[in-house]
């Protein structure tokens, strides 16, 4: 069993973990993050209440109290740790993963997350190698309701989108809590229900095949916009008026209208290395300055805090606030995107208008090939095109980011599988095929081949 990521705990429960794990989970946190009361919130999922009973139970043989904050997003449980200033929490939840996964998402003071190497590394050992005595004196459950108060926290941040006719794909997860008390009636509304078996289809918005739905939804309502939410409601996507899915990473430029224009803020917005080159070119002239980071929220929310940013993003739909204690909120993200387009659109200028200023370049999305010595075929790609193109700018952190005079590409080791993903964009298409079939030719040479000598790819 195995489900220690890099991000948080997560696997298809009872499988990669059991009562048991979540048990001496429960136990040892309160060591972990040296604390005695921890909030815990849950999604809707089958196995969350068993998961929320176990967890409990090991938080309170260890001595401590849970705060009980009930059915929740995730984004929630991250406001609600420091707002209220708890020194550790726990979302249960698989986010967009399917029916049969759970997990767990940790998180210490001021809701910093705690990833792999800031402390679930240390837990997975404590887990395996200790044995549990509980204490002689127990903690307990407390029930500790923030809904309201999230709710008046989230209103704050609502601006007029009256003229938008609205389509919205709620993925039968826990955005449904709150789209309806936010955002009223008149929108068109999609699986609208909380249902943790997820009936009509999985709740990850990156799939191709979970946003036609909502692409029917658009075309049959004739939308300005179509708005979709993961299971957790910790991302949010959206497609233009015809129904085109819009890339994530492009709404981080987008959001700069209300913070550096609206607002007037001038400051730093940080990106994930994958994310379009497009975004920088798009948000400086407004006074934005673009830092590059990590993927995932474990270093992205640090990240933030670090460098006092304003807001980010990263390319699998996420966006950071640094009114929202430097965390991750869809809710918010949608509010003031729903507000920007509305702006638009009463100067005449539908989405995908608004989108093809910023879509300057030709993208590859990102590619996986399945494969072991991802770090030999890395280094390979860096230095072919470092031996035959002029490489403008060089990151080597999450892998390598090459940038070039009208391209670039990221190519990254997957942390939790074994593949090796790789994204390049263009200014032409015919460049971008170029570097591609490139890649793929030199990543390939580094894959085991089947019976029939092929290359072996994800």
């Amino acid at each position: 069993m195995g489900a220690f990521h890099a991000y948080d705990i997560r696997g298809i429960y009872n499988k990669d973990f059991n009562q048991e794990t979540v048990y001496k989970i429960g136990y040892f946190l309160p060591e972990l993050l040296n604390t005695s009361k921890i909030l815990v919130g849950r999604d809707v999922r089958e196995s969350s209440p068993e998961i929320f009973a176990t967890l409990c139970q090991g938080i309170n043989d260890a001595g401590a109290d849970v705060y009980d904050v009930g059915l929740s997003t995730t984004p929630m449980v991250y406001w609600a740790t420091a707002k209220f200033g708890f020194d550790a929490s726990v979302m249960i939840t698989a986010s967009h993963n399917p029916k049969e996964y759970n997990g767990l998402k940790v998180s210490k003071h001021d809701a910093l997350p705690v990833g792999f190497d800031t402390g679930l590394g240390q837990l997975q050992r404590w887990t395996n190698e200790r044995v549990v005595v509980p204490k002689p004196l127990k903690g307990q459950v407390i029930a500790y309701p923030v809904y309201e108060q999230y709710i008046e926290f989230q209103n704050e941040w609502l601006k007029p989108f009256d003229n938008l006719n609205i389509a919205m794909d709620c993925s039968n997860g826990m955005c449904n809590l709150f789209v309806k008390q936010l955002y009223g009636n008149k929108i068109h509304y999609l699986f609208d229900e909380l249902d943790g078996t997820f009936p009509n289809h999985e709740p990850n918005p990156l799939d191709p095949e979970n946003i036609k739905d909502l692409q029917k939804l658009v075309a049959n309502t004739k939308a300005d916009i179509g708005v979709i939410f993961d299971g957790d409601a910790d991302r949010v996507m959206f497609t233009d008026e015809n129904g085109r899915f819009i890339s994530p990473d492009l709404m981080i430029g987008i959001l700069g209208h209300y913070f550096l224009e609206e607002k007037g803020l001038k400051g730093k917005v940080l990106q994930d290395i994958r994310s379009s080159k497009a975004i920088a070119e798009y948000l400086v002239p407004m006074g934005g300055e673009i830092e590059m980071w990590r993927v995932g929220r474990a270093f992205a929310a640090i990240k933030l805090r670090e460098i006092d940013g304003i807001f980010g993003g990263e390319l699998a739909g996420h966006y950071y606030f640094r009114d929202f204690y430097y965390s991750d909120s869809a809710l918010l993200a949608c509010s003031l995107l729903l507000h920007i387009f509305s702006q638009f659109k009463a100067k005449g200028v539908s989405v995908s208008q608004v989108i093809s200023k910023l879509e300057t370049y030709s993208n590859s999305g990102e590619i996986n090939f399945k494969l072991e010595r991802k770090s030999d075929a890395m280094n390979a790609v860096r230095d072919h095109f470092q031996n035959t193109e002029t490489c403008l700018k060089y990151y080597d952190f999450d892998g390598y980011r090459l940038e070039f005079e009208d391209w670039w590409f990221n190519i990254r080791p997957s942390n939790t599988e074994p593949y090796l993903r790789f994204i390049a964009e263009a200014k032409s298409p015919k460049k971008l095929t170029e570097v591609v079939e490139k890649s793929r030719e030199i990543i390939q040479s580094f894959q085991h081949k089947n019976e029939h000598g092929n290359p072996i790819s994800g």
